[in-house]
């Protein structure tokens, strides 16, 4: 009797889509489950080989199959694209999934812990707050640009227009408006206290491991950037080199080669978006600091020389990236390069 011995699974919300083949490829398996009833299916199943896309909840699900005693895989939804036959329905992404899997050429995304997940998460929230708080101080600016009160850009003219505000005896301000404007500045408080908060348990995270220690000796990688980078790649050694780290994270110059001539234009921001972001601005801060300080790196200054300040910072951030790839895959230190 033929056994199924590979499964692609299209979860969601609340109805999972599986497709089943045998060993010579032959579909065995074409079924809808509800939530309630995954985990008492595959119970039931016999080990097998089980592809996911690596989609929201897919790592749980990886895990709690994982315990069942069968073989998980998540893909990158971009790769299950291309073996969509026509239409798009659960089935379909059910059978690409179960056909992509099989590849043996296929790149896979190593199924994170609880703990790596609900650091992610602390870095989640830090983001929403800190978009919270400019959406804040950008209305509060707004509003009291319209009875003619502007302050410089920064912390000291936001506060300046705040202390206006709590003065219930400044007439520039209509008291109508001073109600609705004092609650903005309630939540702006708010949402600074939780943003220092965030930051503590963010920095706290990133002392606590000995690789996240290890990463912050990176010029340029501070403990919210080292805190991600564990937090976000569970298997450094998933990549064969520096390279592919930095491509995952979107650093490398997207390329449209024919014929054997080579054009490359900017980076292609695939992967992970806030971990480019994070080694984006930790490489702005270096330049910046270079510029007024004189940069000691022979790579760096030769850099700056040629390009702007912008395309250097990218071309630093991709660096980074190949360097914490070394760092995590090898165990040593960073050691500042020395010229020759």
């Amino acid at each position: 009797m033929n056994q199924v011995v590979t499964i692609g699974l299209d979860i969601a919300k609340s109805v999972f889509q599986l497709h089943g083949v045998d060993a010579v490829g032959a579909v065995l398996l074409r079924k809808r489950l509800p939530r309630s009833r995954m985990l008492a299916f595959f119970e039931k199943q016999a080990p097998c080989l089980i592809g996911i896309e690596a989609c929201g909840s897919a790592h749980y699900w990886g895990r709690e199959l994982s315990r069942l005693g069968h073989e998980v895989r998540l893909i990158p939804p971009s790769y299950v694209k291309p073996y969509v036959k026509r239409q798009k329905n659960d089935a379909a992404d059910a059978e690409a999934i179960c056909e992509a899997v099989a590849r043996p050429s296929m790149r896979f995304v190593p199924i994170k812990a609880p703990e790596q997940q609900s650091m992610m998460v602390a870095h989640r929230t830090r983001s929403i707050l800190t978009r919270q708080r400019t959406q804040l101080s950008n209305a509060i600016r707004g509003h009291m640009s319209e009875f003619g009160l502007v302050a410089p850009v920064g912390r000291n003219g936001l506060e300046s227009l705040i202390r206006v505000i709590s003065d219930a005896a400044d007439e520039r301000v209509p008291s109508a408006a001073r109600t609705s404007l004092l609650m903005l500045v309630t939540q702006l408080r708010l949402v600074n206290e939780q943003i220092l908060e965030s930051d503590r348990c963010i920095i706290a995270s990133a002392r606590s491991t000995e690789v996240g220690r290890r990463l912050m000796g990176v010029p340029g990688v501070g403990p919210v950037l080292a805190s991600a980078l564990v937090a976000t790649i569970a298997d450094p050694k998933s990549f064969s080199s520096g390279r592919n780290l930095a491509a995952w994270i979107g650093l490398v110059p997207r390329q449209n080669s024919s014929g054997g001539k080579e054009r490359l234009s900017g980076i292609t921001k695939q992967g992970d978006r806030y971990l480019r972001q994070l080694l984006v601005v930790g490489a702005v801060a270096v330049i910046r600091y270079a510029q007024r300080n004189g940069a000691r790196r022979p790579w760096l200054v030769q850099l700056l020389a040629r390009r702007t300040p912008k395309v250097a910072a990218v071309a630093l951030a991709n660096k980074n990236a190949r360097v914490v790839w070394a760092i995590m895959t090898s165990g040593e230190r960073y050691r500042e390069p020395l010229a020759v």
